[in-house]
């Protein structure tokens, strides 16, 4: 079954409860929130005070993605703001294994990301301690880029991984997912994709929503 979680960065930011309230009528399983601070990544987002106002609002399952250097830091204050699931960077910390440790400790889902240019060997080791895996098919930080079709491979690497080790986490797709080539990740073994202008700059996001989800 395929999960839809689009990315709150493609919203009318002057309109965020309205398209919120859109994306989860629209049947989206997720909200992936891009929280970026500006030194792992060369942008700056939004933190935990924009993510704390939008869970008085919305019953959807918050998927906060840190792009933040040494997240462990911040895991309790993320889960306090609402994170269902918090997904950190491979190569954002020393101690892989310490951050899911965290997370998980305060009962939320944990999940591990790599960028375009991380082997996907490298998360080997956590695969069967996450109950997610992103793999970023663009560079992190900056929405509206293109696919980079080579990042698929990863997804196929995951997913082989995965089955060898006898477990099943998601498998997430981030960057450049549009309706027309979602069916590439699908294919390579993701079952959870990121989609920003794809949904909310739809002209029918219910529409957007039901053609993604029959991948």
């Amino acid at each position: 079954m395929i999960k839809l979680s689009p990315s709150l960065l493609a919203a009318d930011f002057s309109n965020l409860k309205n398209d919120i309230e859109k994306a989860e009528c629209a049947g989206c399983d997720m909200l992936h929130l891009d929280v970026m601070d500006g030194a792992f990544v060369p942008n700056i987002s939004f933190g935990m005070p924009v993510i704390s106002s939008l869970k008085k609002i919305s019953n959807i399952v918050f998927d906060v993605h840190l792009m933040i250097n040494d997240p462990i830091r911040y895991i309790e204050d993320f889960v306090k703001c609402g994170a269902d699931i918090i997904t950190f960077h491979y190569e954002s910390c020393d101690d892989p294994l310490a951050v899911i440790e965290k997370i998980k400790s305060f009962g939320v889902k944990a999940a591990i990301s790599i960028k375009p240019k991380t082997d996907a060997s490298v998360l080997e080791p956590f695969i069967d301690k996450v109950d997610m895996v992103l793999v970023m098919t663009v560079e992190p930080g900056f929405g509206g880029q293109k696919l980079i079709p080579e990042t698929l491979d990863k997804v196929a690497k995951i997913a082989e991984t995965a089955k060898e080790k006898g477990v099943c986490p998601d498998i997430q797709v981030d960057g450049g997912i549009t309706l027309e080539n979602a069916h590439l990740a699908v294919e390579k073994g993701a079952n959870v994709l990121v989609a920003g202008s794809a949904v909310f700059g739809a002209s029918d996001i219910s529409e957007a929503v039901r053609k993604f989800k029959s991948l």
